[in-house]
């Protein structure tokens, strides 16, 4: 049975992947014995976390690169393609959040949401799958959603448009590449214990809200969510396609 969980011989790109979740993500591919590439805009933060991994024993290297930009990522396939490196999984994990009221909001900071959230799932995962699909060696996308892939919240209009977004650019994926044995499915984070979301946890109402809400009465942790990219990364999920799978306590099982 482990053997259907295996990743080994397998190699994975995760975007946005130094810290918080992606960082999570590359840990738990690399366990299962896939080797990882992670990314990151921060050279600090690259050197760091490729230190963690090496430290670890596991196959890891990085680059430095903005993941909305068309020309770099095209530039880092070609460098892979140079070194005879193919990328059987890739997780498109890389996002930010901001927060403004919409009549307050200005269309630059709308557009570099969309940008970080949605645009760059669609560039790395394009450019992947056109490789999967010239060797004929299937794959594995897996973009990264939220809670507000299915429902909003006041004040994270771009955020909520970009996740929702998501979703159905999955879908859109599974209808397109799944007839080249790719299968494209996302997974939907409840509220995680990460940097992003520790000016969250430090204000009391919202964290007793969250406690409150939650089914299970708790944040999740990022190791939490380890299994299922585990799951969608393997042959296990082979006959998965177009789906997303919240871990998210319950979250959105209530009213």
């Amino acid at each position: 049975m482990s053997s259907l969980f295996s990743l080994h011989g397998k190699t994975a790109l995760i975007t946005g992947s130094t810290r918080g979740l992606g960082f999570a993500y590359a840990q738990g591919l690399a366990a299962a014995g896939a080797s990882v590439i992670i990314n990151g805009t921060q050279e600090i933060h690259l050197k760091n976390a490729l230190e963690k991994l090496q430290n670890q024993g596991v196959n890891a290297r990085g680059f430095l690169l903005n993941v909305a930009d068309e020309a770099a990522v095209e530039a880092l396939f070609t460098q892979l393609d140079a070194e005879n490196v193919q990328v059987d999984i890739v997780i498109n994990n890389a996002g930010i959040q901001f927060r403004k009221p919409m009549l307050e909001l200005e269309l630059s900071d709308w557009q570099h949401v969309l940008d970080i959230n949605l645009t760059s799932a669609f560039l790395v995962a394009r450019a992947a799958a056109r490789r999967m699909v010239s060797r004929q060696s299937g794959g594995k996308i897996i973009n990264i959603g939220s809670l507000t892939s299915q429902a909003a919240r006041a004040t994270v209009a771009p955020y909520t448009a970009a996740k929702g977004g998501i979703k159905l650019l999955t879908k859109s994926m599974a209808a397109e590449w799944a007839q080249y044995n790719i299968q494209s499915n996302a997974i939907g984070p409840g509220y995680i214990l990460t940097d992003m979301n520790q000016a969250l946890v430090e204000n009391a109402e919202f964290d007793r809200w969250v406690r409150n809400s939650t089914p299970s009465g708790r944040w999740g942790a990022p190791e939490e969510l380890i299994g299922t990219a585990v799951y969608l990364s393997s042959q296990a999920s082979n006959y998965v396609n177009g789906q997303i799978i919240y871990v998210d306590g319950g979250w959105l099982a209530t009213l």
